[in-house]
């Protein structure tokens, strides 16, 4: 069996490129990538990525230039994104179910230098080609469209035998995108050292079996792209599928024993709620893990039941990728008060304070901003130093992110700082009350918003999802806030829904509620 590659040498390394060639000749015959249509060895892998580095390169695409991808979880997706990475490119990954004035938008704020797409997303790719005037040149990870298939055309040069990672640990590679309050979304910077953080925390974090094999349903152009690199970095298989669905899901986890997955909380609910869990073979899972928005304590110990000592919840943002505070599989079992409603500890060699608004660190108990210091943090706003400058002061990356701490260190999201709502000079924090609300035995989802007040300068009002898609009496429910947290937190006002307004992430779109609720 082939000796897996050391924590010491992955420790040494300065550039995400370095650790996966290491990777593809450490494991050269092992399996790699499989999609739904094809799997690739770590050597073919190599192969394909060294040839698709020479004909960008021909292309006259160099460091530091912008590849973008508008392609759904694919070996060649995958390929473009490590090319990207290896030459020193900025790798652009858009995410496939956003608009169309989405994707626009982010393509003249990266001024890509190639734009790749799918047969997928044609009509999206013609519109947007219509739409910008831009040299960009457009390719296509199949034959079926007009645009050059970008896999034939590069796998027909032959590429020089030693392939080298360019540039340095502060080489921008990443640029991904995140949505802002004001609607306008923020390019976030990130280097070669804070994606090799991320990996490192991440093997650091969990545990990775030698020849572990993962499953990425959920798209890789975000969250679920970091666990390709630890998965690799232990000479692992990644499965990867474009759509997910609760059969294809538990018929891959178990035909193929996968251990490590990650899904968000709308895809563990659709998996609960499928009568399947009751008779799916879970056995091989040793990393379920969940995150990318708040989940109801009920529904993880719901989750536990099935899914037992697997789950893992992890908090991070764009900022800061995916790997700021975990609670781990053990710690869902503790028997820490309230341990459910909690984002866990830092990981490990990860430098995590509450600060106030004059930067310093709160008394243990009390509200304070999660901040972080370090080698995972972004290098800055894309075009926007104005924004990077009150982002990240002296050193410490503020999350916007409020929460308190136990004694035992347990972080416990509080609320989006600019999600707290002011009413009549009190601060109230919209997640506090949301957990309340989900704890009644009739509700099933809340959002809870401020909305203007001439008495209040805001009032909370909350918008609910009933279990049965029934109004109830609202002053019912006004009353249980009121008892568990008191007259100022509870709802001025309730609103019925059948379904909550959803992000292309999944988390609950709170500023079309905003727009939608704008009086009592």
């Amino acid at each position: 069996m082939t000796p897996p590659l050391s924590m010491e040498k992955l420790l040494q390394q300065k550039r995400l490129g370095d650790m996966m060639l290491d990777a593809f000749e450490t494991y050269s015959d092992h399996c790699a990538l499989v999609d739904e249509n094809e799997s690739v060895t770590y050597a073919e892998l190599k192969q394909r990525i060294q040839r698709l580095i020479c004909f960008l390169e021909k292309q006259n695409i160099h460091q530091g230039d912008v590849i973008a991808q508008l392609a759904g979880n694919s070996i060649g997706m995958f390929c473009v994104m490590a090319a990207a990475y290896i030459m020193g490119a900025r790798s652009v990954t858009l995410h496939p179910m956003a608009g169309l004035d989405d994707h626009a938008s982010l393509i003249k704020m990266c001024q890509p230098a190639c734009i790749v797409t799918e047969s997928h997303y044609a009509e999206r790719a013609m519109q947007l080609k219509k739409m910008l005037d831009l040299p960009s040149r457009w390719f296509s990870h199949d034959e079926k469209m007009s645009f050059p298939c970008l896999h034939t055309l590069s796998q027909s040069i032959q590429p020089p035998n030693r392939l080298e990672a360019k540039g340095d640990a502060e080489t921008i590679i990443r640029l991904a995108f995140t949505g802002g309050t004001s609607g306008q979304s923020k390019g976030v910077m990130l280097s070669n050292r804070s994606m090799l953080t991320n990996t490192k925390l991440w093997l650091q974090g969990l545990e990775w079996p030698v020849g572990v094999r993962t499953l990425c349903m959920a798209p890789i152009s975000h969250g679920a792209g970091s666990f390709i690199y630890p998965t690799l970095f232990r000479g692992g298989t990644v499965y990867l599928h474009r759509k997910f669905s609760t059969e294809t899901w538990f018929n891959v986890v178990a035909t193929e024993k996968i251990q490590h997955t990650f899904v968000v909380p709308t895809m563990l609910y659709a998996l609960l709620n499928d009568k399947q869990i009751k008779t799916a073979d879970l056995s091989s899972l040793r990393a379920l893990v969940y995150g990318a928005a708040p989940m109801m304590p009920e529904r993880i110990r719901e989750a536990m039941s099935y899914f037992g000592n697997s789950l893992v919840q992890t908090y991070g943002q764009t900022e800061a990728p995916n790997t700021i505070l975990i609670l781990n599989n053990s710690a869902h079992f503790s028997d820490t008060p309230n341990i459910l409603q909690s984002a866990g500890r830092p990981f490990p060699n990860l430098n995590v304070a509450l600060l106030n608004e004059s930067g310093k660190e709160v008394e243990p108990g009390q509200v304070g901003e999660i901040c972080v210091r370090g080698e995972l943090i972004m290098s800055g706003y894309l075009d926007n130093q104005e924004l990077t400058d009150s982002t990240i002061i002296d050193g410490w990356l503020h999350s916007g992110d409020m929460a308190r701490q136990d004694s035992q260190g347990n972080f416990f999201i509080v609320d989006r700082k600019k999600d707290m709502i002011i009413t009549g000079g009190f601060n109230v924090y919209p997640r506090e009350i949301e957990d309340v609300l989900t704890s009644h035995p009739a509700v099933e989802q809340a959002a809870v918003i401020g909305i203007p007040d001439d008495k209040w300068g805001e009032a909370v009002k909350a918008i609910i999802v009933t279990k049965d898609s029934k109004e109830y009496n609202q002053k019912e429910l006004i009353d249980f806030v009121k008892e568990k947290k008191g007259s100022i937190c509870s709802p001025k006002s309730i609103q019925f829904v059948s379904t909550l307004p959803l992000t292309s992430l999944g988390k609950i779109d709170k500023k079309s509620l905003r727009a939608s609720y704008s009086t009592i």
